[in-house]
């Protein structure tokens, strides 16, 4: 279950990331709130997490997840860069937190 719970606060990290962009410093009230319950939620189940996994593999591979989902997000509905280094950069970033989620024996 950690792993599924790194993953979800991984996932609920991309979605306050996108987010915080829009709350132009506090006076957009509704991305300011999806934010706010998005960093809630993500920070509860890395803590999940965090009791079954190292610290260190735990938060790369939950910035990892939100680097990654935040950049895909951007090329899909912002048209940020699609460039071949670029998503080969995306592709070395999944194959880092794949040999985290490995390699990396859970606490009993």
């Amino acid at each position: 279950m950690a792993w599924a719970y790194l993953v979800l606060a991984g996932l609920f990290e991309v979605v306050w990331a996108i987010h915080l962009k829009d709350v132009d410093g506090i006076s957009a009230t509704k991305p300011l709130v999806i934010t706010l319950i998005g960093m809630i939620i993500s920070f509860g189940f890395l803590s999940l997490a965090l009791k079954k996994l190292p610290i260190g593999t735990a938060y790369a591979v939950w910035t990892g997840i939100g680097a990654l989902g935040v950049a895909i997000y951007g090329i899909i509905f912002i048209g940020e860069s699609a460039s071949l280094l670029r998503i080969l950069s995306l592709i070395v970033l999944v194959l880092g937190i794949l040999g985290l989620k490995f390699f990396t024996p859970q606490k009993n």
